[in-house]
């Protein structure tokens, strides 16, 4: 490409403090250095996890930043070393990597990779520790080695799965962060990563599923993906795992929490069944939350566990999740509500914060 091995400018929309609304400006994007790949983004979408680290209010502030980190975009140029992937292949960015070399890249039980998991605080590539992004020469951060909020992006090779060119970016972009996929299950506030957790304990065959929020209105919403009962805390007197307990006849089978809500992640918990209970971990909490609860109910053998992206390896698992897709085995179409040109990104902010929609997806075309 004529771009290749050139500093490309672009439009990107840079958060330079917490809570502002962001700014659309022109950045520099340098050429990817050895073991990176320079990918134009043609969709990207808007997550809780991009709202939760603009807002700063529980994590490290590192401002000014590109955030961004759920997207589909094809390959531009390839630095030194790539040889999985080369100019126009279609890629989704993942906010967690996989070298392939590491203990935990090499284990069929973890995918934790040792040197590209995710780090929210670091705002750099790990090869120099240098950004790939400047203004007028001042350098801005990067976000989860992904940083999607730009028409272009450098991304470390481990963090890209190339998937089918024949899958529709606008959808299958949903993919690149919003997975989760048991008997009765229990989604802690329907926000769409517990929406998906829906679906999934759907396809396992879950015969009662039971989704708590605080907002009514999500009920009908919910039902789409599943959703058999709900339970809205503010109706009760008493602790909501002491009513979904009751309600179960001894606790529920499966749990899944994704909000990072600490009092949330501790009712998910609690209300479990004694002896087979899982309850699982999927949000982000405060830097400072500390997870308290009696130790009887490790005793009676619940288990609490966390999980991170649904414990998919990235590159090797990720395109199947997309051919599942393709073979109509996955419906992605009911979780995207809103579609808006990129320019209108603090518009899908605006969505978010006020709990309207699942996810909205911005096009980089106008």
């Amino acid at each position: 490409m004529a771009t290749t091995g050139k500093v490309i400018k672009c439009r990107a929309a840079v958060a330079w403090e917490a809570g502002k609304p962001l700014s659309i400006e022109e950045v520099e994007v340098a050429p990817p250095k050895a073991m990176e790949v320079r990918v134009k983004i043609l969709y990207t979408a808007l997550c809780h996890t991009d709202v939760y680290f603009w807002e700063a209010k529980g994590q490290t502030p590192v401002f000014p930043r590109i955030l961004g980190h759920e997207a589909g975009g094809i390959v531009e140029s390839v630095g030194e070393g790539v040889t999985e992937l080369v100019p126009g292949d279609h890629v989704l960015p993942v906010f967690t990597g996989e070298c392939k070399e590491c203990a935990h890249c090499k284990s069929e039980e973890s995918n934790l990779c040792d040197l590209l998991r995710i780090n929210v605080d670091r705002g750099v590539m790990i090869g120099d520790g240098q950004s790939r992004f400047t203004i007028n020469g001042k350098p801005i951060f990067h976000f989860v080695g992904t940083s999607t909020f730009s028409e272009y992006t450098v991304i470390h090779v481990g963090c890209l799965a190339k998937i089918n060119p024949e899958a529709p970016l606008d959808k299958v972009c949903v993919l690149s962060c919003g997975i989760s996929t048991g008997k009765t299950w229990l989604p802690m506030q329907l926000i769409p990563n517990e929406l998906l957790a829906m679906e999934g304990a759907k396809m396992a065959g879950a015969s009662r599923i039971i989704g708590v929020d605080l907002n009514p209105a999500k009920y009908e919403q919910a039902k789409k993906f599943g959703c058999t009962d709900f339970v809205n805390p503010n109706d009760h007197t008493k602790p909501v795992q002491e009513v979904l307990v009751e309600m179960t006849n001894g606790g529920v089978d499966s749990a899944v929490e994704c909000t990072g809500n600490i009092n949330a992640m501790i009712s998910a918990f609690e209300c479990v069944s004694d002896g087979w209970g899982v309850a699982v971990l999927v949000g982000v909490p405060h830097k400072d939350a500390v997870f308290k609860t009696q130790p009887m109910n490790f005793l009676s053998e619940k288990t609490l566990k966390g999980t991170f992206f649904g414990n998919y390896k990235p590159r090797t698992d990720l395109p199947e999740v997309v051919e599942m897709y393709m073979r109509k085995e996955l419906d992605l179409e009911k979780f995207i509500t809103h579609s808006v040109p990129f320019s209108q990104i603090n518009t899908a902010f605006d969505l978010m914060l006020k709990g309207e929609g699942l996810r909205c997806v911005m096009r980089m075309e106008e």
